[in-house]
C-alpha cells in the first residue's frame, strides 16, 4: 500500500501539545486586557479594520441603521455670563428621543469647535446639583475649586468650554435626567431574564432574540451618540474639522467607542476608563462580542494618530501609566505622532471628572484646536442653573411615556426590520463580513494544525486511527477518528455528528469508506461525553449574555472554529512530498451539527469542495435561552441561517431541511 499524506502524518507526528485553552474558566470584565502594539502601520491598518468592525457588529451598527430625520426641537434659551444654553430633544430613530442641553458662546464669530460631552453613572447627571457639604469636601481635596460652580461637574465643563468659544452638546444617557423611555432597572440594574420578553416575535432587551439580533443598551447609547454628532454638525456655526468628545466613567466608555467608529471626531478625551483591568461593570457598558480578543486600551488605540488624552484615578485605571499607556505611546510613535497622546496622572483622586482633569481637557482642546488661551487653562466660577432651567420636557413639550415596555419592543422590531432590508440590499461582502465577525474567525486565520497519533488498527480493507489534532495558533485540541481505506481515492469527508466522533459508526459512512473515501469523525468542543444542555457563563449572578459573550465566543462559534481547524489541516498541512487530499467534503445531519456545518462552509468557501447538511429548519432567532448550545450572538442579525446558506450558492451543496429535499442520496452526492 502506498504511503500518502494522511498515513505519513500519522506515522511521523510526535509533538507534545497543551491542554485546550477553552477548558479554562471563561474570561470576564475583571480580566487582564493588555494591548500589543503593531510592528508596522500596515499591520495596524489590518488589525484596526478588524477591531473597528467588531465594535460596530457588537453594537448592532454594521451596517449602520437608517438615519431618519432628527426632527430636532430646540427651545427654552437661557442666557448666562458668557454663554447661552438651550433645551434640545430629537429622534435618533422614529419615536426614540435623545435629550440634552446645547451650550454656546454668547458671541459666535465664524466657525467654532463642537464638543460632545457624555456622562457616566451620575444620577440625573445633567440636572442635579451637589449638596454644599459635599462640594466643600471636594474643595478640601483639590477636586473642586468653587462652592458655586463645584455643584455640577457637568455644567462646569459646558460653561467653561462655551466661554472658550465652543459649542457643547451634553446629552442624557438612557434612563438619566430627561431620558425616560427606558428605566434604570432596565438600563443599569437588569438581573433576571423576563419570560414575557423572551419571545420569537416582539422581544425585549436582554432576551436571546435581542442578543441574536445584536440589540443592546450599549448599542442604543452608541447610536444616540452617532445621531448626536449628526445634530451637532448640523449647526452652521460648528467647524467639522474641530470636533471633540469627552466623558468619564460610562461616559468615558462612550467617548472611546464613538471616537473609534466615527471618523468625524477629531479629538478624544476618555476619562477614568482606559485600562488593562476592569472594562466596565454595568450592563450599559457591555455587549456580546465586543471585547473578545480586545479591550479598552486597543479601543483607545483605534483613534491614533489623532489627539487623545486620558487620566488615571484611584480605581481600575491606577496602573495605566505602566500598563497600557506606554503601548499607546508606541502606537502613536509608529504613526509619527507620539506627542498627540497624553496622560494626566491622578491616582490620588477617586473615580470622577474633577476640576484638575477638566483643566487638563480644556488645555488639550486649547492646544490642538488653537483657541489662543494662556496655558494651562483654569476654570472660572459661574452661577449654576437649576433643574427647571435645564429640563427639556414641559407643558408645551410633553414627555414621552416613561419605562415603556411596548415602545421597547416596537423599537427593537423596527431596528431588526431596518437591518434586514439593508442587508438584503447590500453587497454580499457586507453579509460575509458580519458573519465572520459573529463567528469570530475566518478560514484564512484558522490557524496552524498538527496531528498526534494515539492508536491505529487494521480493519481489513481500511485503517482505523484515533488521535489528536492541535490548533497550535489558538491552543485548541480535537479528538478525531479516521477511517482510511487502503485504496484511497483522494477524497476526505469530514463527518460531523451530534454525538461526536462515535457518529462515524454509521452505515452511510461504511458505504463511503468502501467506495474509497476517507472519513474523519471528530469530537467538537465538549462533545464525546455527556451532551451539553446549558453552556457555561461567568461568575456573575446577573442573567445578561453580554457579561459572558462580550469576552468569550459562544459554544456554537467555538465548534465552528473546530470545523475550520479540520478543513485547514486537510487543505494546508504538507508532509514531505506526499499528496494532499484531492477533494474535501463536509457532511452533517444532526440538529446541532447541521447548522454548524452551514456556518463553517460559509466561511471556508472553496476550501470545501462539496457539502451535505440537514439544517432541520433551524433558526438562531428561535433560540429561547442564551445558555442553549445553539445560541449565537448575532446569529439572526445577518439574515439568520439562510444568510449563511446564501454565501454558499456558488459552491456545490446538498441541503435538507430548507424546503424541497435533494433528489440524490447523501452517499451519491458526496461521492460525485
Amino acid at each position: 500500500m502506498k504511503l500518502n499524506l494522511l498515513i505519513l502524518a500519522v506515522l511521523v507526528s510526535t509533538h507534545a501539545h497543551a491542554e485546550d485553552i477553552r477548558l479554562q474558566p471563561p474570561k470576564d470584565l475583571n480580566g487582564y486586557f493588555p494591548f500589543n502594539p503593531p510592528s508596522s502601520l500596515s499591520e495596524w491598518d489590518t488589525r484596526k479594520e478588524q477591531v473597528r468592525r467588531q465594535i460596530l457588529v457588537a453594537e448592532g451598527l454594521f451596517p449602520m441603521p437608517t438615519k431618519t430625520p432628527l426632527n430636532a426641537v430646540v427651545h427654552g434659551k437661557v442666557e448666562g455670563d458668557g454663554f447661552t444654553v438651550e433645551k434640545v430633544f430629537f429622534e435618533s430613530a422614529p419615536g426614540f428621543f435623545v435629550t440634552g442641553s446645547l451650550w454656546k458662546p454668547k458671541v459666535i464669530k465664524g466657525k467654532v469647535p463642537g464638543v460632545m460631552f457624555a456622562h457616566g453613572h451620575w444620577k440625573d447627571a445633567r440636572l442635579a446639583l451637589a449638596e454644599p457639604d459635599k462640594v466643600r469636601a471636594e474643595i478640601a481635596t483639590g477636586a473642586e475649586r468653587f462652592e458655586r460652580g463645584g455643584k455640577s461637574i457637568f455644567q462646569s465643563l459646558c460653561v467653561q468650554l462655551a466661554r472658550m468659544g465652543c459649542v457643547v452638546w451634553q446629552w442624557d444617557m438612557l434612563s438619566d435626567s430627561d431620558s425616560i423611555q427606558f428605566s434604570p432597572e432596565i438600563v443599569h440594574r437588569f438581573a433576571k431574564q423576563r419570560p414575557e420578553a423572551n419571545t420569537v416575535e416582539n422581544w425585549g432587551l436582554y432576551s436571546p432574540q435581542a442578543e441574536s439580533h445584536l440589540q443592546s443598551i450599549m448599542g442604543l447609547q452608541t447610536w444616540n451618540a452617532v445621531r448626536g454628532l449628526d445634530f451637532l454638525l448640523s449647526l452652521p456655526e460648528v467647524d467639522p474639522e474641530r470636533t471633540a468628545i469627552t466623558g468619564a466613567s460610562g461616559g468615558g466608555t462612550q467617548t472611546m467607542l464613538l471616537a473609534a467608529i466615527d471618523d468625524r471626531i477629531k479629538l478624544s478625551f476618555p476619562c477614568v476608563m482606559v485600562s488593562t483591568a476592569m472594562q466596565g461593570g454595568c450592563t450599559c457598558e457591555n455587549a456580546s462580542l465586543l471585547r473578545i480578543g480586545t479591550g479598552n486600551i486597543e479601543f483607545a488605540g483605534l483613534f491614533a494618530p489623532k489627539p487623545q488624552g486620558m487620566n488615571t484615578a484611584n480605581d481600575w485605571t491606577k496602573e495605566l501609566a505602566t500598563k497600557g499607556f506606554p503601548e499607546l505611546q508606541k502606537l502613536y510613535a509608529t504613526h509619527g505622532a507620539k506627542d498627540n497622546v497624553f496622560l494626566l496622572r491622578g491616582e490620588h483622586f477617586p473615580h470622577n471628572y474633577n476640576a484638575v482633569t477638566r483643566s487638563a481637557f480644556y488645555t488639550f482642546v486649547n492646544k490642538h484646536f488653537k483657541l489662543g488661551f494662556p496655558s494651562p487653562v483654569i476654570e472660572q466660577d459661574y452661577e449654576p442653573l437649576s433643574k427647571e432651567q435645564l429640563t427639556v420636557w414641559d407643558d408645551k413639550h410633553p414627555a414621552p411615556k416613561a419605562d415603556d415596555a411596548e415602545f421597547e419592543r416596537k423599537l427593537l422590531k423596527y431596528l431588526a426590520e431596518d437591518s434586514d432590508k439593508k442587508l438584503r440590499d447590500a453587497d454580499p461582502q457586507v453579509l460575509r463580513q458580519g458573519i465572520e465577525s459573529i463567528v469570530g474567525r475566518t478560514y484564512d486565520k484558522a490557524g496552524e494544525v498538527e496531528w498526534t497519533l494515539k492508536d491505529k488498527q487494521d480493519r481489513g480493507d481500511h485503517l482505523e486511527m484515533t488521535g489528536m489534532l492541535t490548533n497550535m495558533t489558538y491552543s485548541e485540541e480535537l479528538n478525531v477518528s479516521w477511517l482510511y481505506p487502503k485504496q484511497w481515492n483522494g477524497r476526505v469527508i469530514i463527518w460531523l455528528d451530534d454525538a461526536g466522533k462515535s457518529g462515524i459508526a454509521n452505515p452511510q459512512v461504511k458505504e463511503l469508506v468502501a467506495g474509497g473515501a476517507a472519513v474523519l469523525g471528530v469530537d467538537l468542543l465538549f462533545q464525546g461525553g455527556e451532551p451539553v444542555n446549558q453552556t457555561r457563563v461567568v461568575a456573575n449572578p446577573r442573567e445578561f449574555a453580554g457579561y459572558t459573550h462580550g469576552y468569550n465566543h459562544a459554544l456554537f462559534a467555538q465548534r465552528t472554529h473546530d470545523v475550520l481547524s479540520l478543513v485547514t489541516f486537510l487543505r494546508n498541512t504538507k508532509v514531505s512530498t506526499h499528496p494532499s487530499p484531492k477533494t474535501i467534503c463536509l457532511a452533517a445531519f444532526g440538529p446541532q451539527t447541521g447548522p454548524i456545518a452551514v456556518a463553517a462552509r460559509a466561511l471556508a468557501g472553496e476550501a470545501v469542495d462539496r457539502a451535505a447538511v440537514d439544517t432541520h429548519g433551524f433558526r438562531f432567532g428561535k433560540v429561547l435561552d442564551y445558555r442553549d448550545p445553539m445560541f449565537l450572538p448575532g446569529g439572526a442579525k445577518y439574515l439568520d441561517l439562510p444568510g449563511m446558506l446564501s454565501l454558499q450558492e456558488s459552491h456545490a451543496h446538498w441541503v435538507k431541511g430548507e424546503g424541497k429535499d435533494p433528489e440524490s442520496s447523501v452517499v451519491e452526492w458526496l461521492m460525485k
